[in-house]
């Protein structure tokens, strides 16, 4: 009876096991794709990296198709990014950092719909929060050049990740950093002048470290943890109906022995 318990048990957790990810078949190959894409593209490979963003598009266009594996907001955000990645690249004034940033854009938004937890764009923290710092620095000291400086960089970092926060967080929230992002880069000097506005400056650094501690806080994979509940439950019933089953072969053994007794 153990022996079919353990039996049981095991083909359940290979079953549970089996429960497939987010990203589809297809899914994956256009994230790697566009990860190859990138490595092109940081040795200066254009033209390789190129025919590989055609032949990206061919691929895309055969899911887009189906419609199956992407959302309707998914298809927008890689089309657009795909399309301001080949039109970077096919532009001979566009400077080698521009390129590397139009691709990256593509990366990051491919591995944030295919990516089941913890999207490559989280790994912009560091920086992001350093250049906040920086900037809140220069802001305080009142220091024009190194706050427009640190504020570029800012907003450069940010559009890098533009794209895969509209996949990963609500729209409301997009919107939201959005327009504190504009106010402070339209109103450079009142942010150095005016204390109020360069409290929004902080507010906004705050709200960005919230984002990305909420993406950090699910580091693991769903599909683990419902293999784990899953595990856990055939587990018990298993256990509860091998004690059921001993406890009723005690129950008969002892009706059986009371009966030869009378």
């Amino acid at each position: 009876m153990k022996n079919i318990a353990i039996f049981i048990v095991t083909i359940l957790l290979i079953m549970n096991l089996s429960v497939p990810a987010k990203a589809s078949s297809k899914t994956q190959e256009l994230d790697e794709q566009s990860d190859a894409i990138l490595q092109m593209v940081k040795i200066k490979r254009y033209e390789e990296a190129k025919a590989m963003l055609l032949s990206f598009s061919e691929q895309f266009l055969k899911v887009e198709i189906k419609k199956d594996d992407f959302t309707m907001d998914e298809l927008i955000v890689i089309s657009t990014s795909y399309d301001e990645a080949i039109e970077t690249l096919e532009d001979n004034t566009v400077n080698h950092e521009e390129k590397l940033n139009s691709v990256t854009k593509l990366r990051l938004v491919m591995d944030a719909v295919s990516s089941n937890h913890r999207p490559l764009w989280t790994e912009l923290e560091n920086r992001m929060m350093n250049s906040f710092d920086e900037t809140n620095k220069a802001a305080l000291e009142k220091d024009y050049e190194a706050f427009s400086e640190s504020l570029d960089r800012l907003l450069i970092q940010y559009d890098l990740i533009y794209y895969s926060l509209k996949v990963d967080l609500a729209p409301e929230t997009v919107q939201q950093l959005d327009a504190r992002f504009y106010f402070i880069d339209q109103y450079r000097p009142n942010v150095l002048a005016n204390e109020r506005d360069r409290f929004e400056l902080e507010v906004l650094q705050q709200d960005m470290k919230k984002i990305f501690n909420e993406m950090k806080e699910d580091e693991a994979d769903p599909s683990l943890w419902w293999v784990i509940i899953s595990t856990g439950s055939i587990i018990i019933g298993t256990l509860a109906y091998v004690g059921w089953r001993k406890y009723r072969g005690y129950s008969d053994n002892q009706k059986i022995k009371n009966k030869q007794k009378n």
